[in-house]
């Protein structure tokens, strides 16, 4: 129902109200907005997810009612605003039922053949049903009403235009038929002589339009529950270390980077940080998704939310406020939750026809039954072209895709699975290929030196040299070495004249002396002879390490071996997508002979090595350009290129922030076993949107010609108004319901 493309008349109010949802939309999160107490909640639209306000209200393109996003606010706000909006409907409701039932026994019992029931005339009856009708149509139906109106003035026609033609239609016809009767011709008299009255479907239409709304409210509140879940489990305060050692505990937003936090057994980390002391266990199932608590020893991050199970930990702070794991996760699926799938432009292009055809067939089903339906004429063709109006209500067509969408990500969020967009998990369930990285996809990413040989000075002073110089690189192997450095106490020199070239090596000056670290066709293209260092580095590399030379001077100085641990999920992740018939490529800047023990190792068919990052994203063209839909998962500021050009970016949580910026979906665990499950859930999600898509075309489909009338020449059925607006309350009812069975999927 995306503005009803063909209302390009929309008032500049319309256009300046997009104006300002579109910056407001793409504005970042803020300190204060994210996971900071007192924070304002924001609300969307379900259809219509560009639109964006800190308060409820209704959508300015559909007039719906606006949803809160998952997790814009912890201080409560968001979730007592939506209770209140369910309040509120519960009472009209409740209101409505109350005196929708005695008008329509009033009214329907002389079809019994009791012509006076209670001892009601003709005209009495009528004052009866203006004043039981009255409150149902004005109050009980105000927000339909007040959308009807909204939908009129901005020319934006929706689904609330057909209710409230009919309603309204309905209403002042009957209230004309009880003040003055007199106006009526005698073809629109019954044999006594009084103006048939619609009060009563009126009335249980908007109650049950009501009753729609009620429903769909209290089930769209719980699409975002996986993230509410998260977020009620961020501590308020943290236990800090003075610099006396002295504990003490403070708010949680009074937390800085760099403070001591100690966290207790038992207790919730309060931010993301690196344990300084102590070993412990962690449940982190609540970022993850992993049952089993995993253990923490110093130089280990953990994450804030996350609940420490064992022994006492103190960490530093790293990240606090907006800049947590939980409040990223929060901002990218609010984000996302207002992205639409391309699989939304098919519903998008038929609603926007879809009400004007709705209208013209209600004016063609009147003027039918006026001219050739049998007596009473305008009785048939004004019941009929209201049951036309209010079962061709559109809301199951514009629901179908964005509440399984937004449902679909907040699953993943629980999973430890984050969507960028909606785009990503309608692209998932076509990916046949998967291009992976090595250092931090495939392994842990935490590079160790194993081997070092050197000649013609003493291996200490060499070591200092190469950490000297790798200190300033941001690579993993370089972190090993200077670990390396470190772990023997090593002094590292001053550095000058540094530079990288990025996927080869660095050069610097160190003490007058030029020295080069990096690959062999790095030192290669400086002119040093590496010879002599040959066989050794092709025995390393068979063994799986990564090899580092290094010169002083222009000559060869001696070689260094680096390995990174394969992760212990990644052979399962590998047997699993394969036996799924995806394809696997191995793509890394690691030498041929590293990279191929590697594969056997894990079973990977195809690896593209000694691959420069520039030329990462290329590889990835190549693939696409023989028909194969790729999705590329890596963790690096290397990867982002491919992460970008791939059909779906996959970037592992523990890797840069580029690469989860660069990325449509991030596994928050650094786990390839989540790429399985990102399929699941994306064919799983498509699978739901059509059949959602099915019935809600299928129902209007159905449900038109039946309004109209079609089945009463054959078997004088006629559809009444009021059935039609069960109907269609029902149908929006049922795609939000079966939307949410993605909720009981197993991930």
């Amino acid at each position: 129902m995306n503005q009803y493309a063909k209302n390009s008349g929309s008032s500049q109010q319309h256009e300046q109200h997009s104006d300002h949802t579109r910056q407001h939309a793409g504005s970042a999160p803020s300190s204060s907005s994210v996971l900071t107490t007192g924070a304002a909640p924001q609300w969307t639209c379900p259809m219509h997810p560009e639109i964006v306000r800190d308060a409820p209200g209704d959508c300015t393109i559909c007039g719906m009612a606006l949803v809160p996003i998952a997790g814009s606010g912890l201080s409560g706000g968001e979730g007592e605003a939506h209770d209140s909006e369910l309040r509120d409907l519960a009472w009209r409701l409740k209101a409505g039922v109350a005196l929708s039932i005695p008008l329509v026994l009033v009214a329907m019992v002389p079809m019994l053949g009791i012509h006076e029931p209670f001892g009601l005339g003709p005209r009495s009856r009528g004052w009866v049903e203006f004043l039981l009708g009255t409150p149902v149509v004005w109050w009980v139906g105000w927000p339909i009403l007040r959308r009807f109106w909204f939908s009129l003035v901005h020319r934006a026609l929706n689904m609330y235009t057909l209710i409230g033609l009919g309603v309204v239609f309905a209403y002042l016809f009957s209230l004309a038929a009880v003040f003055t009767p007199g106006m009526f011709p005698q073809e629109f008299r019954a044999h006594d002589g009084s103006v048939g009255t619609y009060f009563e479907a009126a009335a249980v239409i908007m109650t049950l339009v009501i009753l729609g709304e009620y429903l769909q409210t209290r089930a769209m509140g719980q699409t975002s529950r996986a993230i509410q879940q998260l977020l009620e489990l961020a501590p308020n305060h943290a236990w800090r270390l003075g610099d006396d050692g002295t504990e003490e505990q403070v708010p949680l937003e009074t937390v800085t980077v760099g403070d001591q936090l100690r966290v207790k057994p038992g207790e919730k980390i309060p931010v993301d940080g690196t344990v300084l002391e102590g070993t412990s266990r962690v449940d982190e199932s609540m970022i993850t998704g992993e049952p089993m608590p995993v253990p923490k020893a110093p130089g280990d991050t953990v994450t804030g939310a996350t609940i420490n199970s064992g022994g006492s930990l103190i960490l530093r702070a790293e990240r606090v406020g907006a800049e947590t794991l939980l409040a990223r996760i929060v901002h990218m699926v609010g984000e996302a939750q207002r992205t639409r799938a391309p699989i939304q432009r098919l519903a998008d292009v038929i609603a926007a026809y879809f009400v004007q055809i709705v209208i013209a067939i209600a004016v063609i089903t009147a003027l039918a039954w006026w001219f050739v339906g049998p007596e009473p004429r305008f009785t048939y063709a004004f019941i009929n072209a209201i049951a036309v109006l209010i079962i061709a209500c559109p809301c199951a067509v514009g629901l179908a895709t964005p509440i399984s969408m937004t449902v679909a990500m907040g699953q993943g969020a629980g999973a430890g699975i984050l969507f960028r967009n909606a785009e990503a998990i309608e692209r998932m369930r076509e990916i046949d290929t998967v291009v992976v990285d090595k250092t931090g996809t495939l392994t842990l990413g935490r590079p160790a030196l194993t081997d070092f040989d050197v000649e013609s000075m003493e291996e200490d002073e060499a070591l200092a040299l190469v950490a000297g110089v790798e200190k300033l690189s941001e690579h993993p192997i370089a972190h090993a070495i200077v670990e390396a450095a470190k772990s023997r106490s090593l002094k590292l020199p001053a550095v000058e004249n540094f530079e990288a070239i990025n996927g080869l090596g660095v050069r610097a000056d160190i003490n007058g002396k030029r020295v080069l670290v990096g690959s062999l066709n790095f030192l290669m293209q400086h002119g040093v002879d590496t010879q002599a260092w040959h066989q050794r580095a092709e025995a390393w590399r068979a063994e799986a390490k990564t090899v580092v030379f290094f010169a002083v001077n222009e000559i060869a100085a001696g070689i260094a071996a680096v390995a990174d641990p394969v992760k212990e999920s990644t052979p399962e992740a590998i047997a699993v997508l394969k036996q799924s018939g995806v394809r696997i490529v191995m793509l890394t800047g690691d030498s041929r002979r590293t990279a191929a023990a590697i594969a056997r190792y894990l079973g990977i068919d195809e690896v593209l090595a000694e691959v420069l990052p520039a030329d990462k994203a290329d590889h990835v063209k190549r693939l696409q350009a023989e028909g194969r839909k790729v999705a590329m998962a890596g963790d690096g500021i290397n990867d982002a290129p491919a992460l970008a050009q791939a059909d779906v970016g996959i970037a592992m949580g523990t890797g840069t922030d580029v690469a989860m910026e660069s990325a449509g979906v991030t596994l928050v665990k650094g786990d390839l076993r989540g790429i399985e499950r990102v399929v699941t859930l994306s064919r799983a999600t498509m699978r739901n949107i059509r059949q959602n898509l099915v019935f809600a075309f299928g129902y209007n489909a159905f449900g038109i010609p039946l309004a109209a009338g079609v089945l009463y020449p054959a078997f004088g059925l006629l559809l009444s108004p009021m059935f039609a607006g069960a109907a269609m309350a029902m149908s929006s009812v049922s795609v939000v319901t079966n939307a949410l069975r993605l909720n009981r999927l197993k991930l």
